[in-house]
């Protein structure tokens, strides 16, 4: 080996003893010694450095330098490629890595490089349940059904989907994530599968309605279940399973207004907002990969960055197109209204994931939005009184009532049940 080639045996033995020393070392230090120590012990080194690197990107000091955490977060990747195959956290490491630098690409609006990102992602998944390294042939495919899903190739999500929730049972779902099952539920109604969109999330509910009964959820989490699975059997023309649905949640409302949750469960905010996004998704516009939109159904934190900013910069846009409508509808109602409910009723979600995204106190910045959205609807059922238009009373009324239901204000919303009960059945 020439001089020049030869490793630096005093950096080893420096990079060695500052890591056995007692003192406390920072993330950059401690990188600087797994470089080191990676050219001469890479087995055990690079997946430490990946790791640390990847960590590094998420440091306060580059929170507002999103040049500089891509760069660390593709030397994350460039490193965990080179941990050696017979490594048995090679997967794990080299999916983590990808994982940080997707989200990086996406933020910088480089979707085709995300997109490819993802799908490797997925195929490393493939490979180290092959190897015997993770438990599932699924593994790392998660992101990869959601960036389908923003570009509209819903099948395709739809298919990653229903084998991820395959993998993760064979023979059961009772081991299935609900998350999971809810993100399958999605892609399947979106790619126009409706019977086993609606099939799959009686599954959910049924599961929800297991774990009740042994303490595992609440009783919020299964109202909110019932009411979307009601509205999706409304969808699908069977009313009178949907209200049943209806009753069966009424009852739980009964029980929370009267004693409040059984245990002292989280009633989980995520999941009021989540299906109150994907209950309204028909009315969005509709994804494609030249306009790409985000994945109903999947959470928050699963969607893109850039699709996420986007969403919620359009909260601004919607607000002036309520207002204007809400000025045309005061001398013509009959002909703006409508479109003023349904415009509303957008802007209602958008704000909804907003708040809830930002804080559990959401009474205060969601209660008047809400109200204006029964306001509107009761405005719009008092002109018309069209079956169409009492519909629109009831779903402004049932997404009041899921949200004080996720506000724990149990009494109205058994109030504003009720009167959508009234209306539907």
């Amino acid at each position: 080996m020439d001089y020049s080639e030869k490793v630096d045996e005093d950096a080893v033995l420096r990079a060695r003893m500052m890591l056995l020393g007692s003192g406390y070392l920072s993330l950059g230090q401690r990188i600087e010694a797994y470089q080191v120590l990676a050219e001469v012990s890479p087995l055990a080194y690079l997946p430490k450095l990946s790791d640390a690197l990847v960590s590094q990107g998420y440091a306060a000091e580059f929170r507002d330098r999103p040049d500089m955490r891509l760069a660390l977060h593709a030397e994350a990747v460039a490193t965990a490629r080179r941990v050696h195959a017979s490594h048995p956290k090679r997967t794990q490491v080299l999916v983590g890595a990808l994982a940080a630098y997707q989200a990086d690409l996406y933020s910088a609006g480089r979707r085709a490089e995300g997109f490819a990102v993802c799908e490797e992602m997925a195929e490393t998944g493939r490979w180290g349940f092959e190897q015997g390294q993770v438990p599932s042939p699924m593994y790392g495919h998660r992101r990869l059904a959601a960036v389908l899903a923003e570009e509209g190739r819903h099948r395709e999500a739809a298919e990653i989907c229903g084998k991820i929730v395959q993998a993760a049972r064979p023979e059961s779902r009772a081991g299935v994530s609900l998350w999971t099952m809810v993100e399958w539920v999605a892609e399947l109604d979106a790619a126009g599968h409706h019977d086993a969109a609606l099939k799959a999330f009686a599954e959910v509910v049924g599961a929800s309605r297991g774990e009740l009964g042994t303490g595992s959820t609440s009783l919020a989490i299964l109202t909110w279940h019932l009411v979307h699975h009601a509205g999706m059997l409304d969808t699908a023309g069977r009313r009178t399973e949907a209200g049943g649905a209806r009753k069966e949640a009424l009852a739980l409302l009964a029980e929370l207004g009267e004693t409040g949750e059984r245990t002292g469960w989280s009633n989980f905010l995520s999941w009021w907002s989540i299906l109150l996004a994907l209950s309204g998704r028909s009315a969005e516009p509709a994804a494609s990969p030249s306009a790409p939109a985000p994945a109903f159904g999947s959470d928050l934190h699963n969607w893109s960055p850039d699709i996420r900013q986007a969403y919620f910069r359009g909260l601004s846009t919607l607000e002036e197109e309520a207002a204007a409508l809400a000025e045309t509808a005061k001398t013509d109602p009959h002909e703006h209204l409508p479109e003023l409910v349904a415009v509303h009723r957008r802007l209602t979600t958008r704000s909804a994931l907003y708040w809830e995204n930002r804080s559990h106190l959401i009474l205060k910045p969601l209660r008047p939005v809400l109200d204006e959205g029964v306001a509107l609807a009761r405005r719009l059922a008092d002109l018309a009184g069209a079956d169409r238009d009492r519909e629109a009373l009831g779903r402004a009324l049932t997404d009041r009532s899921m949200f004080l239901v996720a506000a724990q204000q149990y009494g109205e919303a058994y109030d504003d049940f009720l009167e959508v009960i009234a209306l539907l059945d």
